[in-house]
This record gives C-alpha cells, structure tokens and sequence, in this order.
C-alpha cells in the first residue's frame, strides 16, 4: 500500500506514505551531497504526494460538466480550504499544495526557536477569516519535538479550527507522541519517522537543517 496508518490513539492516526515517488524524493532530501536546487525540487515532489493523500478525504460535490462532445458526471472538491505554512521551512511546501488546490486561502504562522532550549515562540501570525469553517492544512517539514507543531496548533484552535491535518516530511515518534497529547484529533501525514533526537534536539538522522539546504544559509 502507499500509505501506512499508525495509531497514536482512536483519534489521531499517523500516516507514513510509502509511496515510491515519495521515498525516493525523500532519500534525495537526506542525501549530504544534494545541492540547493536538487533538494527545492525534491520537497516539492514529496510535498506533492504527501498531499494527495492527505485530501483524499476532501468534501466533494457532484456536478456535471460539459464536454466537447456532450455532458459527463464529476465530482468538484466542495468546501473551504486553509493552508498554513509554519515559516520559513514551510514556505517550501505551499506552492506544490498551490498547484493541487488552487482555490485554497492562506494563511502564515511565524515560529522562532531558541536554539538553547529548542522552544519555539511566535512572532508572526496572518490567518483568512474563513479557519474556523475551513479543513486547514498545517506544513512543516520536521516534526522533531513537536513543540512548533503544538503552537501553531494551538493558534488555529484559537481563532475556531476545529478540522486539522499537519503534513510534515519527517517525524519523530517523540515529536508524534507530543502532538498526539495536545491535538489527539489532528491527523498526521508524514514520509518517515525516525528515532531519535540529539542533543541540540535535531532529528537524527534526519535530512540537516531543512531551511539551511532549502536556501542556502548557514
């Protein structure tokens, strides 16, 4: 199958996507020698698939279309649709889900961590009005402690979303367990989890700092 389903608890399941496309991506993303080019273009394949099955369970209505040649049935993602990048590792994930869901909103959380205590503070929010009635769509690429996943998490449940899912393309089952205690009902999509953290609260082994590989910063 494509997808894995770990669960957490009853309400919050895991789903790690074992999709060809997305391992291979992935094994791109780890890989030290992979430039900056290489590696943006690698998050957003993974991003890509990552997506897809984490609307499959989108509201749909059905329709009917015209074609060239007469009419035909279809079904049209119904409903609204928040996404909401945790900056700035996340911004690298927004245009592929774009490109998925071009009537989505947009929404941006900006998160800061203390590189000495590894947690993470606010310091930009900007979110549509319509959250509250919306799936909202949260993306980072490591779930590492889950501290910046709670936050944002916590934010969103501040201002009325109550239909979260958090698309990250790497987890730890640290970070998993912290997220599952906060937010049991927020559904999970990730393309690995990996097993430890170090001392400097990094994932290993992880893929490296994400936003240093993604923009070429140090």
């Amino acid at each position: 199958p494509a997808t894995r389903t770990l669960r957490y608890s009853d309400a919050m399941p895991v789903h790690v996507v074992d999709h060809p496309i997305a391992q291979d991506a992935l094994a791109a993303l780890r890989r030290s020698t992979t430039d900056a080019r290489e590696f943006r273009r690698n998050a957003a394949r993974l991003t890509t698939t990552l997506a897809v099955e984490a609307t499959r369970t989108l509201r749909t209505r059905n329709a009917e279309v015209e074609t060239p040649l007469g009419q035909a049935s279809a079904r049209l993602v119904h409903g609204e649709i928040v996404i909401v990048p945790i900056l700035r590792a996340g911004l690298s994930m927004l245009d592929p889900l774009l490109s998925l869901l071009p009537s989505a909103r947009v929404g941006y959380i900006g998160l800061q961590r203390d590189e000495r205590t590894a947690v993470a503070s606010s310091y930009y929010r900007k979110l549509p009005k319509q959250v509250a009635d919306a799936r909202v769509l949260l993306v980072d690429p490591m779930l590492a402690t889950g501290g910046s996943a709670i936050n944002a998490l916590d934010l969103l449940k501040g201002v009325g979303a109550t239909e979260t899912a958090l698309l990250c393309m790497v987890a730890t089952a640290e970070g998993l367990s912290a997220v599952e205690a906060k937010h049991p009902r927020t559904a999970i999509y990730t393309a690995a989890v990996d097993p430890i953290l170090n001392g400097q609260k990094f994932i290993v082994p992880g893929l490296g700092d994400f936003g240093d590989r993604l923009y070429g910063t140090d």
